[in-house]
């Protein structure tokens, strides 16, 4: 028996070593180095080394669900698939990007929560999605990057083989006359003799462009809506500019810009005329009156118009307001703004002068009762103190509610907005 019992030890060893192997690969979900286990084909795919696109994946072989997460806010539960950034066979690592979803009022990034492969995609683009849906299956799997490959040697060029004798040329006959074209066909002769084509394009309208239009038709429908006009000399407001811009930015690290002296003068009327940043609630039948001044800035973005809120704007300084508008004017621009930036705003201005706007009628953003709208600045003959000179003149406008803001009250405060813009130095005095 001295064979059976010298095979002995090492059945019992390798038993060993199969049950620890087992034990590491559940709790690490990789094989360990060294332990070589046997299984079924079929168990092994869950475990194999793949190379795709200069990436490896070591693949532990769970499916992982994406899901549609937080859209901004608890009263948005919906919103629309507009793409995905991965397809079927990519690989990605854990919290990138892997679809974009569109709501009412922001984008939204759909991450992955795990490291490994796109298997599936669950949900057609532009379909509605829930908080909560499955878009996308992915098996996890360790991914990292491959090794840069060395560039390549560019191949040798084969010597140059010696010029050979050209070869005498033919005569060539003699050109015959060329045929008559056809006549152009009357259907094409406009295109051909012009060279401008007639061709429509459709696309469907995204949930936030169509949640604008329905916003600006509802304040039409709902408020008694009407427009007043006013001008500003905006000389002493571009001097104050002139002379302090550069000590300005490199004190605060922000330009001085002509909005945020408009927004402390706006907060400033706005507390002395209460009625224009207050609110009508229809459903209450009350009126809602405010002792603070949230501003709602108008921001033009690649999705559409956003109006993200500079808070308590009434008891912040010039600088502060100044980086309150940068800071939600490039979150606005390059997508990262969120619904709580642009709630709960009490009133809003409007720039169209930086697209050269000379006059316009603006819209009131609902449930808000005004908004004022700034344009262009251009120099013009004036009178001042019996004499013409030039100067630097800028339309503004106040729609308003008359429901509940009186003609009085309208013209009152943009006359305040006036005397405070054509005195900056006495509005920053708070004199």
């Amino acid at each position: 028996h001295a064979s059976h019992s010298a095979a002995a030890p090492s059945f019992a060893l390798s038993t060993m070593r199969s049950i620890v192997a087992r034990a590491l690969v559940t709790s690490s979900r990789r094989i360990p180095k060294g332990i070589v286990i046997a299984r079924p084909a079929s168990v092994l795919s869950h475990y194999t080394c793949a190379s795709r696109s200069g990436v490896r994946s070591f693949a532990t072989g769970d499916v992982v669900t994406a899901v549609v997460p937080e859209l901004g806010a608890e009263s948005i539960t919906e919103g629309s698939l507009m793409e995905y950034t991965k397809k079927v066979g990519d690989q990605v690592q854990k919290d990138e990007v892997i679809a974009v979803l569109e709501t009412d009022k922001v984008t939204v990034d759909a991450k992955a929560p795990c490291s490994g492969t796109i298997t599936e995609l669950l949900v057609e683009i532009d379909s509605t999605v829930n908080v909560g849906d499955a878009i996308v299956k992915i098996t996890e799997g360790e991914v990292m990057a491959a090794p840069a490959k060395a560039p390549e040697q560019p191949a040798a060029q084969p010597a140059a083989k010696p010029a050979e004798k050209p070869a005498d040329k033919p005569t060539p006959a003699p050109a015959s006359k060329p045929a008559a074209a056809p006549a152009a066909s009357a259907s094409s002769g406009t295109a051909q003799s012009t060279g401008y084509t007639r061709v429509e394009t459709r696309e469907k309208i995204s949930r936030m462009r169509g949640k604008i239009a329905q916003n600006l038709k509802n304040a039409q429908n709902t408020t008694a809506s009407l427009t007043t006009f006013n001008e500003i000399d905006m000389t002493n407001a571009v001097a104050l500019r002139k002379e302090f811009g550069e000590a300005f930015l490199e004190r605060h690290g922000v330009k001085l810009g002509f909005m945020s002296m408009f927004s402390k003068a706006t907060a400033a009327a706005l507390m002395e005329i209460p009625a224009i940043n207050g609110l009508i609630d229809d459903e209450a039948n009350q009126i809602v009156y405010r002792d603070y001044v949230d501003l709602s800035i108008a921001v033009a973005s690649p999705k559409g118009l956003v109006v993200p809120v500079v808070r308590s704007a009434e008891s912040m300084s010039l600088w502060q307001v100044e980086k309150s508008i940068y800071d939600l004017a490039m979150k606005a621009r390059n997508g990262s703004i969120t619904v709580d930036d642009m709630t709960g705003g009490t009133f809003t201005i409007t720039n169209g002068g930086i697209f050269g706007s000379v006059n316009s009628t603006p819209i009131i953003n609902m449930p808000q009762s005004a908004i004022l709208g700034l344009h262009a600045m251009m120099m013009r003959p004036m009178v001042v103190n019996g004499e013409i000179k030039p100067r630097m003149m800028m339309n503004i406008a106040l729609t308003y509610d008359h429901r509940l803001v009186d003609g009085r009250e309208a013209a009152t405060f943009l006359v305040s907005i006036k005397n405070k813009m054509e005195e900056p130095r006495r509005m920053l005095l708070e004199l």
